[in-house]
């Protein structure tokens, strides 16, 4: 059994993982948090406590670290003896945090793919630029990582598996559906990292469809979904990290992620990239100082933490999947639905970071069972599904599944 969780990362979702992690440290144990900012660490610590989430005995404590160096990070492992690290800093960081875990033994979580700070990568798929080049080296030292374990991707890879495993002869198509009908009351915010948001959506869309990458620009394809609770709502098709695990995993399916946006958020977006200050290379002003035009912009815009005590509504992400049983067409959708305001009473948060920091504790909690203590990198979809879903259903983030039945709670039956 593995004890003991260091987080990297000190942001809104780390925030989630501290919470959630010390609600369970009966079975994590010892909880350790580590940013290049202390302070950042030492109120989340202050938060835990003031919700009283603690739910036995136990270390709680922060540390000041360079998650960058991967020397600092092993050190900090070996110190704290943290046999699980929930990675969930900027994506910049991701394989000198992994390097570490292989040198450690430690077991390795992320929430999405690792990033260079002076590129957004383009060819897909682009798992297969780093993580997956740990593969061999992971199986070798026997260390478990288990890549992309948020809610999407993470969440949405497990319900995939679940809908094809459950109710599929075959699948033809995984429409990932991401709809946030909340209200954050700000003229313009992001609702994580804004250098990490932007990124995401500069680059080119990619998605897998006809068994080959097909490639759009941003906003270039939309269309409307009409969704349980937040209703019709318009979605764009979008680049996303588990396009790229799902199409090595399920070739035979046309593969697609939709996001939702308002016109505003496109409106101020497409003014902020024409202008080029969303750019990630840096330019010189007049006054000779080097800036990179999209830190500036995150620089100026709100902390996505700031956002939780005002925000309302609720968050619908869920997977729409097509495929055939017994010659028949057969179509499943399986979703969660989330509350900002509730997740903000429990844990301090919003409902974004909810629902992206709940899923790696639960992972955490069936690695350190030996449930998924693979000994080896895998993606979710590689996994059983259904230990995690049981967990997440009792942890604030339940499963529904609407189908030819109905709509109902998602049961271990299925």
């Amino acid at each position: 059994m593995k004890r003991n969780v260091l987080i990297i990362g000190a942001g809104g979702v780390a925030q989630v993982v501290a919470h959630k992690c010390a609600q369970n440290n009966d079975r994590l144990g010892d909880i350790h948090i580590a940013s290049r900012t202390l302070a950042k660490c030492e109120a989340i610590i202050a938060s835990v406590h003031d919700k009283q989430a603690m739910k036995s005995d136990g270390a709680l404590a922060a540390h000041a670290i360079d998650a960058r160096d991967t020397g600092a990070v092993a050190a900090l492992i070996r110190a704290t003896r943290c046999q699980i690290v929930i990675n969930v800093g900027p994506p910049f960081v991701n394989m000198a945090v992994l390097d570490a875990c292989i040198e450690t033994g430690a077991a390795y979580l992320d929430t999405a793919l690792h990033e260079e700070e002076d590129e957004i990568w383009e060819t897909p798929p682009w798992y297969a630029a780093y993580e997956w080049k740990k593969r061999a080296r992971c199986a070798e030292a026997s260390v478990t990582a288990i890549l992309g374990i948020g809610f999407d991707p993470g969440v949405v890879n497990a319900y995939a598996k679940l809908a094809i495993d459950g109710h599929m002869d075959t699948v033809t198509s995984i429409d990932i559906v991401d709809i946030n009908a909340g209200s954050h009351g700000r003229w313009f915010a992001t609702n994580f990292d804004p250098e990490i948001n932007f990124r995401e959506f500069t680059g080119t869309v990619y998605s897998w469809q006809g068994g080959e990458w097909q490639a759009n620009t941003m906003f270039e394809v939309g269309k409307e979904w009409d969704l349980p609770v937040v209703g019709k709502q318009k979605a764009y098709l979008t680049g996303h990290d588990e396009v790229h695990s799902l199409a090595i995993n399920y070739p035979e399916a046309d593969i697609r992620f939709w996001m939702g946006f308002g016109d505003h958020y496109i409106n101020v977006f497409t003014v902020l990239k024409n202008l080029g200050l969303l750019s990630e290379q840096p330019v010189t002003t007049a006054e000779g100082l080097e800036v990179v035009p999209l830190k500036v912009v995150k620089a100026v815009l709100p902390d996505p933490a700031s956002l939780a005590p005002d925000y309302t509504g609720k968050t619908c992400i869920g997977d729409l999947v097509k495929g055939k049983r017994g010659g028949e067409d057969i179509a499943v959708f399986v979703y969660n639905v989330a509350d900002h305001a509730e997740a903000y009473e429990e844990v301090g948060s919003q409902g974004i970071s909810y629902t992206a920091g709940v899923p790696p504790v639960a992972a955490a909690m069936l690695i350190a069972d030996g449930t998924w203590d693979t000994g080896t990198m895998v993606n979710v979809e590689e996994l059983d599904p259904k230990p995690l879903l049981a967990l997440l259903d009792r942890m604030g983030l339940p499963t529904r599944v609407k189908d030819a039945a109905g709509d109902r709670p998602w049961d271990v039956a299925i």
